[in-house]
């Protein structure tokens, strides 16, 4: 064995978490140093975009061979798994709802920037995620439309196991295994592109949102840290009734890390399956609820809507009753779910919200644009809390099964 053998097998053995911390490290350091190094950012570029180029296709040959393949018995922990994913995000919009009145902020609301055009009403949001569903399949693939994605995925696993002999679904298993192998081989590069996330996110942002917006990006912060970190946990005991926090720690550092930094639930569907298969969960299962979690496990973009929707109505002196802040907490779990579907993501659904108190598109579209100037941390902390809650309800999910299953 060569030495370049030699020291790959090293590298491919030590700690993957270890190696990512290593390369935060030295990426923050190199951003405060030489930020004028704007090459070294291309590293994070790269590998976002190769975990993005690959997603779609693990998530639609997963889907379509775990399917195929299926011997039944998946059903109960999809209705536990899709429970704990509603659940939990409705749970996210209310702690956002009791934060906010214990710690009201006001934002500026004057005439700045927004991107994009934002949702009418629930009924647009739904329309977009059904018009999604049936679009395109090869498009669905080229634009990351995980609903499309899904749907057709489905299907045709459904059909592949109707119709389709042993040895075509074997052929599609060994495909499936050849693309998880292609994943694997990327995630060995995490650490490069952490290094390069790292070192963009410290030479270009500075501390200036720290100082304009602090109080409105701690309360965002707080509200998603408590979710992640007491509300998910409970959750889990009182399915397992055992102590979570292993499991959530796991999670939370073996998927949330990578997520912050990459800042893409769909980047991060394949950190999460990679996950959930060294946890010794079911393929079968893991591959359908991944990405499902992917689309309605928006526990963050539950608490950047209802955040949001609170600081304008507390700016234009508007009174929340707790009935109309329960009814928020319904339309923010439910426009969280369609925001995969919405292009914007989260902040595009604020003005939705907003409008359940007669706030205008205009006035609304500004805290958007504020979401926008926070959102290198905003962003990077709401898709951790989301992503790494996909791995972790769905072992929770598997875990309880085999609970119920035992004399």
């Amino acid at each position: 064995m060569g030495t370049f053998s030699v020291l790959l097998k090293k590298w491919s053995d030590s700690s993957l978490v270890l190696r990512i911390f290593i390369g935060l490290v030295i990426g923050a350091v190199l951003g405060l140093a030489c930020p004028h190094w704007t090459f070294i950012g291309i590293l994070g570029q790269v590998f976002v975009s190769a975990l993005k180029a690959i997603a779609p296709i693990l998530v639609a040959v997963l889907v379509a061979a775990s399917i195929a393949r299926a011997r039944g018995g998946l059903g109960p922990r999809f209705r536990t798994v899709i429970s704990l994913y509603l659940t939990t995000t409705l749970l996210a919009a209310l702690v956002a709802v009791i934060g906010s009145s214990l710690f009201p902020v006001s934002i500026k609301l004057q005439a700045l920037p927004a991107e994009g055009a934002s949702p009418g009403g629930l009924s647009e949001v739904f329309s977009t995620l059904l018009t999604n569903m049936v679009s395109n399949p090869v498009l669905s693939m080229s634009s990351a439309n995980y609903i499309g994605i899904l749907f057709w995925a489905i299907l045709v696993g459904l059909a592949l196991k109707a119709v389709a002999g042993p040895t075509t679904i074997q052929v599609v298993s060994d495909l499936a295994d050849v693309i998880a192998r292609v994943v694997r081989w990327i995630i060995q590069f995490a650490p490069f592109g952490i290094l390069g996330l790292v070192f963009s996110s410290v030479s270009e942002s500075g501390l200036e949102i720290f100082t304009d917006y602090g109080k409105l990006l701690l309360l965002l912060v707080g509200c998603m840290l408590t979710t992640s970190m007491v509300v998910n946990p409970l959750l889990a005991w009182a399915f397992l009734r055992e102590n979570p926090y292993p499991l959530y720690w796991k999670c939370l550092k073996e998927s949330g890390l990578n997520a912050f930094f990459t800042r893409s639930s769909a980047a991060n569907i394949p950190v999460n399956m990679d996950l959930c298969k060294r946890l010794g969960l079911d393929e079968e299962f893991y591959s359908v609820s991944i990405p499902l979690g992917s689309t309605i496990n928006m526990n963050g973009a539950a608490v950047t809507i209802t955040v949001l929707s609170l600081a304008v109505a507390h700016t234009l002196g508007i009174q929340v009753s707790f009935v109309s802040a329960l009814f928020l907490s319904l339309i923010a779990t439910l426009g969280a779910c369609g925001a995969s579907g919405v292009a914007g993501g989260s902040l595009l659904l604020v003005p939705m919200a907003c409008s359940f108190f007669g706030i205008g598109n205009d006035v609304a579209m500004q805290a958007v644009a504020v979401g926008f100037i926070i959102g290198v941390v905003q962003d990077s902390v709401e898709t951790a809390l989301n992503s790494s809650g996909d791995a972790f309800f769905t072992a929770v999910a598997e875990f309880y099964d085999r609970r119920k299953a035992k004399p």
